[in-house]
């Protein structure tokens, strides 16, 4: 079995949603990543990624503010899952609630061992 990373890809919706939009937004995350734990195919939950407080240092140690620059979304977080092929892990991102938001995506990498 091998693993793979499920990178999401999203805008940073802060202030843009209701606290009751996240909250149900955050319910069915945890029921998508209930269902692939229940198949003992989640490794990690990973971590969601604050958008605020980050820098991206570059060449020659240039830093700038946020993983921004001219893109519109940037890595909002990640979980790791295992699965047998990566249309298998394909599959699982294709449920994931990200996928809600227009424009967002799910990367699917597999783990280097």
């Amino acid at each position: 079995m091998k693993e793979f990373i499920l990178i999401f890809r999203h805008e940073n919706a802060q202030g843009q949603v209701s606290p009751e939009q996240i909250q149900a937004w955050m319910q069915l995350t945890m029921d998508w990543l209930g269902g692939i734990a229940a198949q003992d195919k989640l490794v990690s939950r990973g971590n969601g990624l604050s958008f605020d407080e980050s820098r991206v240092v570059g060449h020659n140690n240039l830093v700038t503010n946020g993983p921004f620059g001219d893109i519109k979304e940037t890595i909002g977080g990640y979980v790791i899952v295992r699965a047998e092929t990566v249309d298998e892990a394909v599959e699982f991102a294709k449920g994931c609630p990200v996928l809600m938001g227009e424009g967002n995506t799910v990367e699917v990498r597999k783990l280097a061992k």
